[in-house]
């Protein structure tokens, strides 16, 4: 009878065990089944997208935002937010989880370990690869492959990955449905051959030494918009920043593309289409013009409520000497719009927004400005600024616009596209001096960096925005920057140095004479 029992119960407990096995059988033939066709299917797939493409550009945003913002800053509503309820998660080393599982393990694992709290993730750019998915010829997915960094603070070796994540349109949003994580590795930085890696990984150096909340980088290399990083707490591939007075160059392509289409004339005098009544009994309004106005010589302040009247006045004779002004702009904004009954907004549209498809970029704020985007500027003590939401343009200020928009304009300044020849010399010739070996043209600075080169340039400088950027006609480079920090113009000279070299050195030493 015992003999009998412990037989039974033996045998009871190996089918249990019999079970068991056979669960995590059938568990792991699942995975390495989806695995296998999983990666058969993306490499058979033939229609890899180019990076140029509208959907690799929003599988990289919403890359961005789950891990730049959701995974980076803990924010756990942003990161499931961009999940599908049937997400499925495999890893090499933790095993699989389901969104419940995945999400519970982020707020109670990563997201209240203070160690844990350090891991940062960030993709390899280079590496991705975007597959369409198609049924009968309408697009309902998309397999995104690549490789990913993740790096602890204070860490020099960081830990590199492979993935595959599966995203689906679910009622017409984007969600990540299935992702593979494996082939997990430590990456020595100081011994990879991949720059970018290298560059990456100093660009986060830099940010936490100034303490910048979100880096916006433009590369620029013969005479195209080679790379966009955006770093940071609040940031996505397409982030929305301000970029104060990196306006005016969009303002002053405006004018000189409707000078260009025998439309408005640089030296034709602007009281014929606007006189501020502030000004109008001073007879010195008569010999304002567009070139006066651009190359910053109307003798305007910089703004009219800076004076104790707050009111505008000529503080010297226009075309006699450099004053920056933003009231100039301003003033030419409302000529164009009373000669041509357009808003600034509806012609930039049409001269500039539409045909170099700079779809993020405005001078308002409007129902189509996606504030989830939105870079939100800061104080020198972490104080967030209140946006900026101007519903009239602004000719000197406030333009909303991305890395991506902001460089493919810079693109297009640099090969001298869309301006006739004349004009374009115009654009660059040395009009005023500013300072020794600095000048300003039509809605540039002019560097003479020696040996008939010159850089061409533009600031801006607003509450929580620093922003430059620097364009190299003869070697087709450029580099901008973008900070949503009052002391972001502290980085400058390191990235110039880094990106620009000797070039960059002279003119660090212009602007510091």
């Amino acid at each position: 009878m015992l003999l009998t029992g412990f037989c039974r119960g033996n045998f009871l407990e190996i089918k249990h065990l019999k079970l068991i096995f056979d669960k995590k059988l059938a568990m792991t033939k699942y995975i390495y089944y989806s695995l296998f066709l999983f990666f058969t299917f993306s490499q058979n797939i033939n229609a890899q997208v180019d990076s140029k493409s509208d959907l690799y550009k929003t599988i990289l945003a919403k890359d961005s935002l789950l891990f730049t913002i959701g995974f980076n800053t803990c924010d756990a509503t942003q990161f499931e937010k961009l999940m599908s309820n049937k997400l499925e998660f495999f890893h090499d080393k933790d095993g699989f989880s389901n969104k419940t599982k995945f999400i519970n393990d982020f707020k109670t694992g990563l997201c209240k370990n203070p160690k844990l709290r350090q891991v940062k993730r960030s993709l390899v750019k280079e590496s991705t690869k975007i597959y369409p998915l198609y049924k009968n010829n309408i697009l309902y997915g998309a397999i995104q492959n690549g490789e990913h960094l993740f790096s602890e603070e204070h860490e020099s070796q960081p830990g590199i990955a492979k993935f595959t994540n599966l995203w689906l349109l679910e009622n017409n949003e984007w969600k990540l449905t299935k992702s593979y994580s494996f082939n997990h590795q430590a990456y020595d930085l100081k011994k990879s051959e991949n720059t970018n890696l290298v560059i990456e990984n100093k660009l986060e150096i830099l940010q936490k030494k100034y303490n910048i909340k979100t880096l916006g980088l433009g590369i620029i290399e013969n005479g195209k918009l080679k790379e966009i990083k955006v770093l940071g707490e609040s940031s996505s591939y397409n982030s929305i920043f301000n970029v104060a007075s990196l306006t005016k160059p969009i303002t002053a392509m405006v004018a000189l593309q409707l000078i260009n289409l025998g439309k408005w004339k640089l030296d034709e005098p602007i009281y014929n289409y606007w006189t501020d009544p502030d000004v109008a009994k001073d007879p010195r309004n008569k010999k304002l013009t567009t070139r006066l106005i651009l190359s910053h010589q109307t003798g305007f302040p910089n703004w009219r409520w800076q004076n104790e009247n707050k009111k505008l006045n000529f503080e010297f004779e226009p075309g006699t000497k450099y004053q920056y002004s933003g009231e100039g702009y301003e003033y030419l904004r409302k000529a164009l719009e009373n000669k041509f009954k357009k808003s600034l907004e509806q012609l930039a549209e049409e001269l500039i927004f539409v045909p170099l498809k700079m779809n993020d970029t405005s001078y308002i704020w409007s129902k189509k400005t996606d504030e989830s985007r939105f870079v939100i500027g800061y104080n020198k003590n972490d104080q967030p600024y209140e946006i900026v939401k101007n519903k009239t343009a602004n000719a000197a200020d406030d333009l909303q616009t991305t890395i991506e928009d902001y460089g493919n304009f810079l693109v297009n300044i640099l090969n001298g596209e869309n301006l006739n020849e004349n004009i374009y010399k115009e654009m660059i010739t040395k009009q005023v001096k500013t300072k020794e070996n600095k000048f300003f043209g039509l809605g540039l600075d002019i560097y003479d960096l020696g040996n008939n080169e010159l850089a061409l340039s533009h600031g801006g400088s607003d509450s929580g925005s620093q922003c430059i950027f620097i364009l190299l006609p003869k070697t087709k480079q450029g580099l901008i920057i973008f900070t949503n920090f009052d002391e972001g113009y502290k980085i400058y000279e390191e990235l110039l140095i880094e990106y620009l070299g000797e070039k960059g050195k002279k003119i660090v030493e212009i602007e510091t004479k």
